[in-house]
Order: C-alpha cells, then structure tokens, then sequence
C-alpha cells in the first residue's frame, strides 16, 4: 500500500535528507527505523533533497509499506531519534509520487545578527552592521522577475536546464532590526540555490554588490561565484500538492518566524 509520510527533522546531526554510504542520513534513520518494525528493508521516496546541517519542518516521503493492523505512527515516534518526527502517515493511491507531484516548495532562511546561544541551530548568525535592509528588500523581489537560475546555482552543468519559477520571494525584518527572514516559493530548485541566494541578499545589503549589479548577475546568467550562506539558518518549511493539503506542524518554526511575517 502507498503511503505520504508527513515528517519534521533537525538537520544539524545529519549529512542531509538522502541516503549516502557510511553517513548519517534523515532517510537512512528512518529506514533503518522500518527495518525494525517490519524484518525488510523498506526504501523512501523523499519530496527532495537537503544539504548537510539544513532543516525540515515540513517533508514529505513516499513508501509502500506491508499491512499492518498497529499505530505505525506511534512506533515510529517512539524508535526515531528525537531529531525525527512522524506527523501523519496517510494512505495515498498509487500512482501519487512525493517529489513528481509536488506543485511547489517554499524554503525559509533565518539570519540574526547579534549572538544568541539559543537560536544558534536555526538561525544563522551574522554579525555584520549597518545592513541595507531596504536595498536587501529590492534585491529579494528580483528573484520573481527572472526564470533562469544558473547565477545561483553551485553545480549548473548537473542540470538539462536552470529554469525555475519563482512565485514568491521576500525579506522580513524584524522591528529591533537584529532579525531577517527570508522566504522564496519556487516550483523547483537547484542544487544550493537558496543558500547562494542569501549569500547574494547579504552582499547587497553590505554595499559589496548594488541592486543593479546583482540584477545584471541574475539576468545575464553569470556564475563563478560558489559562496553559500551557512546551512543552519535554512528550513524547507512548505510542500504543495493539488490533491492534498498538510499545516505546518513545527512549533519551533513558527516561533523563528515571530515578529518576521
């Protein structure tokens, strides 16, 4: 039987969501996980990929899996590692696929810019002053007028094409100023577009590049530069599909995104 497993993780003990040989994986934990409960190896199709350190506090992971006539979700949660949660595990039919037929995803990135013990996992700290919040702002919506993303793409040449569409890209900034939060729909991404994205927003806003010469980057394709924001900050927070619709469930993501929306 087919199944969408709707989960949450902490990325920052893991080499991201895919399975890889003699590391830690989400996606190797929670098969390891199915192992136990079910005697077989029962592989997951992820929604996508997350790079080492990166969160989810919204993933979505197709399996089939044996009859069983228990609370799966609840044995899960139980044998999981803290880092991983099952919030729904609900029976699809199956031809639906997690990461074919997913519409869009929305990433968020976190920044704060003085030291904060307790927002060190998911936020990423920059301490950097005087930032041109309002020239971040415009840089931000640049994303939207564009289509092809090779600028801000780590590895192009991995790729048929560099096209995406951007249906949503904003800066928030929070009243003291100390706290940014960047948000960006897109119905596909590329390998570490989100992070170079923000790499981009803060070399704007510390007067290294204007507006106009990152729209230059964006709009004639340039590459070369391979510089990405710290992982920490970023959460895939959002996936949508047409035939079904999942809340946010992460309290922790909704609090980082006080004071910033």
């Amino acid at each position: 039987m087919n199944y969408f497993l709707h989960i949450s993780y902490d990325g920052t003990r893991y080499s991201g969501w895919q399975f890889q040989p003699n590391v830690k994986s989400v996606q190797g934990a929670i098969e390891d996980t199915l192992k136990e409960i079910f005697k077989e190896r029962i592989p997951l199709g992820g929604c996508g990929r997350t790079d080492a350190g990166v969160h989810a506090s919204q993933y979505i992971a197709r399996v089939n899996l044996p009859d069983f006539d228990f609370d799966l979700k609840f044995r899960l949660n139980k044998r999981l590692p803290e880092d991983i949660s099952v919030h729904d595990i609900l029976e699809m039919d199956e031809k639906r696929r997690a990461r074919f037929d997913a519409t869009s995803r929305t990433y968020d990135y976190f920044i704060h810019l003085k030291k904060d013990p307790f927002l060190r996992k998911y936020s990423s700290l920059y301490e950097v002053g005087n930032l041109d919040f309002e020239a971040m702002k415009k840089a931000a919506t640049l994303f939207m007028k564009y289509d092809d993303f090779k600028s801000v793409c780590l590895q192009p040449l991995l790729y048929n094409h560099t096209r995406c569409n951007v249906t949503n890209a904003k800066l928030y900034v929070d009243e003291k100023r100390e706290r940014l939060r960047f948000t960006i729909t897109g119905n596909r991404f590329l390998r570490g577009m989100v992070r170079l994205c923000v790499y981009f927003l803060l070399e704007v806003g510390e007067g290294r590049m204007t507006v106009e010469e990152f729209e230059n980057r964006l709009a004639n394709r340039l590459d070369g530069v391979r510089k990405s924001a710290f992982p920490n900050g970023l959460f895939l927070s959002k996936v949508e599909y047409p035939y079904l619709k999942l809340d946010n469930q992460s309290e922790l993501f909704q609090f980082l995104k006080t004071g910033l929306q």
